[in-house]
């Protein structure tokens, strides 16, 4: 159990973030365990070539059979807006006894081969090496990936809005409760502590390869919770769900269906890719259901995420 004290103010600086770098981290997990990673799998399939020219050796030592990663390979990040080339720079200069910690607790038998050697040599080759896979494996797909994670802020944020904090960390994760002040998080391992967020607040960041909730393995590390995003299953879908032949003959085929998409916020791109056409036809449908009340859009960073209305949700259970 970890417990994270919000002491009076603190309530109020519980802040959501996006972060590239944790999620290329994190999907190493996939990568050693697919098994339990089912809703990866085309991703995993579509990257097989590309991961054959990598440092696989390397990338499958930052984590291990219970699946958890050095801390300092997933700092706390500060804004939805994070770039993977600022966050990398910014790892240059871990301190070695940082890396030779976090490596260590990690492996705490036995490090692995390759990952023995002076901290500084170390971790520039855990650097470059993830530079390589952010490239191979990240890059194509990130616009896609990053748009499920700011749809599922603009979520918690209504959530919140509506019902309170509370609420909102009871819908992250069934593992995850607030009482009056005190956040709890419940894991499968033993790992334990309890610490206040005085002055550090807490930074929330769902992940697409996170399967229920975790923290840092290290209370001395700033108050951080990763959970598991919503819409993950829709991630790599392409094309929409059957719809009611009522709904479509009232609005039309192509309205329809992407009313029927619209049940979590969506952008227009991801709208796109999923649908397979140009960004430009999704507009005009998106603002033609809008004017007629049945979305609701929130700008999220540099998207503007659309969402059904509740007159939407109305029509989408008539039909």
């Amino acid at each position: 159990m970890i417990e994270y004290e919000l002491a009076g103010n603190d309530l109020g600086e519980v802040r959501f973030a996006i972060s590239p770098l944790q999620e290329l981290v994190l999907s190493l997990r996939t990568l050693r365990d697919p098994g339990r990673f089912p809703l990866q799998l085309p991703w995993l399939r579509a990257t097989e070539p590309a991961r054959s020219e990598l440092d696989l050796e390397l990338l499958y030592a930052l984590t291990n059979e219970a699946l958890w990663t050095p801390d300092f390979l997933t700092p706390r990040p500060y804004s939805p807006l994070g770039r993977i080339e600022d966050e990398l720079t910014a790892l240059v200069d871990t301190p070695a006894g940082v890396v030779r910690v976090d490596l260590a607790a990690v492996h705490p038998a036995t490090l692995p081969s390759v990952l023995v050697g002076r901290p500084a040599t170390v971790l520039r080759r855990l650097l470059a090496a993830l530079r390589d896979y952010w490239d191979a494996c990240f890059e194509p797909y990130w616009t896609r990936m990053r748009t499920i994670l700011e749809a599922d802020i603009v979520y918690r944020g209504r959530v919140m809005a509506n019902a309170g904090l509370a609420a909102m960390f009871t819908d992250i994760d069934p593992h995850v409760r607030l009482d009056e002040t005190v956040l709890r998080i419940r894991l499968r391992s033993d790992l334990s502590y309890r610490t206040s967020t005085a002055g550090r607040g807490l930074t929330l960041t769902p992940s697409l390869f996170s399967r229920r909730a975790a923290t840092p393995i290290s209370p001395d590390e700033p108050p951080h919770l990763i959970y598991p995003a919503r819409g993950l299953a829709t991630l790599w879908q392409t094309s929409a769900p059957t719809l009611p032949a009522a709904l479509a003959n009232l609005i039309g085929r192509a309205r329809a269906r992407l009313l029927s998409l619209l049940e979590t916020p969506t952008s227009t791109t991801e709208l796109a890719v999923r649908l397979n056409v140009t960004p430009t036809a999704i507009n005009q449908h998106l603002r033609a259901l809008q004017a007629a009340g049945l979305l609701t859009s929130a700008r999220h960073g540099r998207s503007v995420l659309y969402h059904r209305s509740d007159l939407g949700d109305r029509l989408i259970r008539r039909t």
